[in-house]
């Protein structure tokens, strides 16, 4: 359960539309029709509602959809929406709609106190991931995805829906136990963001009232509220006028729509009926400046927010102008990612772009960060972009590679079509119901954007920044270190740089792409020496002349996916202390710098209209490489992998800009109360190894770029003892021939390699560690253990299973309970190489006078565990949902990709996983209560505490 901070403006760039993610029908409705026809596509037209829904509103005014989906399979995803949030409360009630969304997981009238919880876990479904909700300014909206193969489950799933829309029970009790709750999340949602927010919201919303409607309240109303004031917010605005069921997912429609009608129908209208009033940010017609400081902002942001009503998308007209501004945000984007990575930048990051804002407003948003300070510079540099913009346009070349990348989203949703995950339709018929944005079938979709694309015109384009760039209802936003405050800029002398840079000569972009192909010289073939069957996973193994071994695993989950991963071990492990920073940035170097004979832009430029994405990486045991590409884009990344092997780069252009940028990210990172807490805890779980530390300006100064180039070019120097992995849909004999030619052919001279045990241990004996640092009094508690381990698959699933019974218990405890935290959970990891080891943790953030008392109860859990063992319906809980989680994992192809590589990355049988379920049904309350016995062992915990900074 959260609440939804709509804007974090210093660092969120207001979100693009894509107009290519819709629904399927089987056949076009008229409307459809008439719109796709090419003699009529008028823009006029409204834009027909997709047709393979099944949607109606009942007499009292309560709206559904209902969607068939097979993927996944045996799952339905159903949304309960409704058009009430924080923007409804008066004085009296701020911070009650979001407190009304966490009491309906505390008492319905089907499933009392915590059973919705307790029933739904049972079940499989995970609170939290799967089970949720959320509260925004204008709505809220609940979650619940669950089985729809159990029939029991499927007809209680409606009913939680039904209790969620009227029925909570409002308990005094349960009210005042979750007080607590509430008062602990806003506690931790303060901060150095919060703090700048309550600053500036007054003027960016422009004094409206979601200025004042924040959704999580005051602390003083939560507190102290009557139970009458939330029972009168549920009863004015929980109405069926105001709501929208949405079921998507592995069902029958029409039957679900009979048990919706009988469910929903009886659902009343208060006597008194408020009205549900459109709230709206008034534009000013006037220019705002604001510039602020906090001791904890790492680095200065400027943001130029220039505010505009909002174009509403009805018509075929409306849907068009969006793909312009889409088109339009992505050019921006390529150019300062351009500037970007020049020797010297002119800032840290920059860029700009249109979208939707708040309630009726949009913006054209503006963003720089600037070197350390270099603000008047970085500010102008980045509102010289603009003014190049908005002087010369974008070119021709740029829209034509804008127009190749849309054109190839827009192919690539249709083409999996049916292989869409309910979610994505769930999504669209809520923002349907609440924004009443479109929600058009698959078919319209593609056929409208396909229609409409080659109509794009540069003109148009770049009439757009005539439009929204100006100089009316503008926004200024400086926010700056605490240490910079007197150096931030009045408003005069900021207005002073922007008519500096509007009088000042700036020259056209030239769009310089390369003719050049990618690689210098082409592979010489190689052959597949062997090929083996492994059964166990469907896959065929092949050995190629040079010794890379290649497993191939063709699947059916999407219609065009093709996912790959390759290592080797080696990786920083074999390099001294003294060339560590140079051999662990080393691939990110290159992956930034192009590859054979492009230049990351370059390349950017020439993969344009494609879907292939490379990278390499070198991480401390294993170098590698991963990416994706889809049938098409096949060969590219083959030729992409053979480069990264044979002509890898590291530009001198990327290597300075790159340096610039993170040290100047860097050079406050202490301000950060997390930072210092991370640093401490480092230092004392491995002293001062260098492979251990955070990145630093001093580390960044050790990194040097002909080094990292050297270590690079050695790791790849030899493929003989590579292993890829290639999952997904292609045809074996249509890839064997990429194989042959680009993975066949690498260089190969059998040295032999493995990676070194550094032996990098945290300490056997545990201790206390607390921090103090940061202005809000709050805390953030690690509870951490480490030490040798037993790795087996009974060992490994009975430490999940002491991960997931512990956190059950955790969240009972400290949470529901004591109302002591927001959250609280358990995590285990461990590992067989290079030699076995585990991690377990729990974590939660709480009163910095309740620190204390919060540890001794999380103890007060793990003994109870350890002497007892768990309930044993918490064991089922556990395995219920793993079940239903691996029924999900055998059907991605991100999940075999993973095992398979792992499997003969750590030498592990590849036959386990069908052995899972039989594992799963072998964990009992004895087996985890060992597990807590043998590895949470009192002398091995660390308390890693961080404290505000001392009084």
């Amino acid at each position: 359960m959260r609440f939804i901070k709509p804007l974090a403006l210093a660092f969120l760039l207001p979100a693009t539309f894509y107009g290519v993610e819709a629904k399927m029908p089987t056949s076009l409705t008229t409307q459809a029709r008439a719109v796709l026809s090419q003699d009529s596509l008028a823009l006029n037209q409204k834009l027909p509602f997709d047709n393979e829904v099944v949607t109606g509103k009942l007499k009292n005014g309560f709206t559904y959809f209902i969607r068939k989906n097979i993927e996944p399979k045996g799952r339905v995803t159903m949304y309960l929406g409704m058009k009430a949030g924080s923007i409804l409360e008066n004085e009296k009630q701020l911070g009650l709609a979001h407190f009304l969304e966490h009491m309906n997981f505390n008492g319905l009238k089907h499933f009392p106190k915590n059973e919705l919880v307790n029933y739904l876990q049972k079940a499989g479904v995970r609170f939290g991931s799967d089970l949720n909700a959320y509260t925004s300014f204008d709505q809220t909206v609940y979650q619940l995805p669950i089985p729809s193969d159990d029939p029991e489950l499927l007809e209680n799933g409606l009913q939680v829906m039904r209790d969620w829309a009227q029925d909570a029970l409002l308990d005094g009790e349960e009210i005042d136990k979750e007080r607590g709750v509430i008062l602990e999340e806003k506690r931790g949602g303060r901060g150095v963001q919060q703090r700048l927010q309550d600053q500036y919201f007054p003027m960016v919303l422009n004094g409206s009232l979601y200025s004042k409607r924040l959704p999580i309240g005051t602390e003083e109303i939560l507190k102290t509220f009557p139970y009458t004031e939330i029972r009168k917010f549920h009863q004015d605005w929980y109405r069926p006028d105001l709501q929208a069921l949405i079921i998507v997912g592995d069902i029958d429609p029409k039957a679900i729509e009979e048990k919706v009608k009988v469910l929903f129908s009886d659902m009343t209208m208060p006597k008194k009926v408020p009205q549900r009033k459109e709230y709206r940010v008034d534009l000013l017609n006037k220019n705002q400046f604001l510039a602020i400081s906090d001791p904890e902002l790492p680095y200065t942001v400027a943001q130029v927010l220039i505010k505009n009503e909002k174009d509403k998308v009805l018509t075929v007209g409306d849907y068009r102008n969006e793909l312009l501004k889409n088109i339009f945000n992505q050019m921006i984007a390529g150019r300062f990612s351009e500037l970007m990575q020049q020797p010297n930048p002119p800032f840290m990051q920059a860029g700009g772009s249109i979208g939707d804002f708040v309630a009726n407003l949009n913006t054209f948003s503006l963003l720089v960060v600037p070197k350390p300070g270099e603000l008047e510079s970085g500010f102008k540099a980045m509102l010289t972009e603009f003014e190049r913009i908005q002087k010369y346009g974008f070119t021709q070349t740029e829209l034509d590679r804008a127009l190749a990348d849309m054109k190839k989203g827009n192919e690539m949703a249709y083409i999996e079509r049916d292989k869409k995950k309910s979610d994505s339709y769930v999504n669209r018929y809520l923002n349907y119901f609440i924004d009443n944005e479109p929600a058009l079938s698959n078919e319209v979709s593609y056929r409208l954007t396909t229609q409409l694309l080659p109509t794009l015109k540069l003109e148009e384009v770049n009439g757009l920044v005539k439009k929204y760039y100006t100089d009316l209802n503008r926004d200024i936003l400086i926010m700056g270190p605490e240490k910079e405050k007197a150096n931030l800029p009045t408003e005069q002398a900021v207005l002073g740089w922007v008519k500096a840079v509007e009088d000042s000569p700036v020259s056209a972009y030239e769009d310089k792409v390369s003719n050049l192909p990618l690689l210098s010289k082409e592979p010489t073939k190689g052959t597949i020496v062997s090929s083996k069957d492994i059964g166990a996973v469907q896959a065929k193994e092949l050995v190629l002349s040079n010794g890379v071994k290649v497993i191939l695993k063709p699947t059916d989950f999407k219609n065009d996916e093709i996912q790959i991963m390759a290592y080797s071990p080696g990786g920083t492990s074999l390099y001294t202390d003294a060339d560590y920073f140079s051999a662990s940035n080393a691939s990110s170097l290159v992956d930034a710098s192009g590859v054979g004979q492009m230049s990351n832009v370059e390349l950017t430029k020439y993969l344009a209209g494609k879907e292939v994405s490379i990278s390499p990486y070198i991480s401390e045991r294993y170098e590698g490489i991963s990416g994706s590409t889809d049938k098409e884009g096949l060969k590219n990344a083959f030729e992409l992998i053979y480069g990264y092997f044979t002509e890898p780069r590291l530009d001198t252009d990327v290597f300075q800009s790159t340096m610039t940028r993170a040290k100047g990210s860097l050079e406050n990172r202490l301000s950060n109360p997390n930072n210092v807490f991370s640093d401490k805890v480092k230092e004392v779980l491995y002293g001062n190894n260098v492979r251990r530390q955070n990145a630093t300006v001093e580390t960044l100064t050790k990194i040097e770029r002909d080094r990292a180039l050297a270590i690079y070019k050695e790791r790849f120097a030899d493929a003989s003892d590579f292993v890829f992995t290639i999952v997904g849909s292609f045809d074996e004999n249509e890839i064997k021939p990429f194989i042959e030619t680009y993975l066949a052919s690498l260089p190969a001279s059998k040295r032999g390699e493995n990676y070194k045990d550094l032996n990098i241990l945290e300490p056997s004996k545990g201790e206390r560690v607390v921090v103090h640092k940061g202005k809000e009094e709050k805390a953030s508690t690690q509870l951490a253990y480490y030490g040798d381990y037993n790795y087996s698959e009974n060992e490994n699933v009975n430490m999940e299973a002491l991960e997931s019974v512990l956190t059950i218990k955790l969240l009972e405890r400290l949470r529901e309970k004591e109302g002591g935290v927001y959250g609280v959970g358990a995590r285990a990891s461990f590992n067989k190489l290079p030699k076995p080891r585990y991690a377990f943790s729990i974590g939660f953030g709480s009163a910095v006078d309740k620190t204390d008392p919060l540890i001794s109860s999380a103890l007060d859990e793990v003994k109870k565990i350890q002497d007892q063992g768990p309930d044993k319906v918490d064991i089922e809980k556990f395995v219920a949902e793993q079940k239903r989680q691996n029924e999900l994992n055998l059907r991605e192809n991100g999940y075999w990709l993973n095992y398979i590589s792992s499997s003969y990355q750590n030498n592990l049988d590849i036959n386990r996983y069908t052995r899972r379920m039989e594992n799963l049904n072998k964990v009992t309350p004895k087996s985890v209560q060992e597990i807590a016995e043998k590895y949470l062992k009192k002398e091995r915990l660390f308390e890693f505490i961080l404290m505000p900074d001392s009084k």
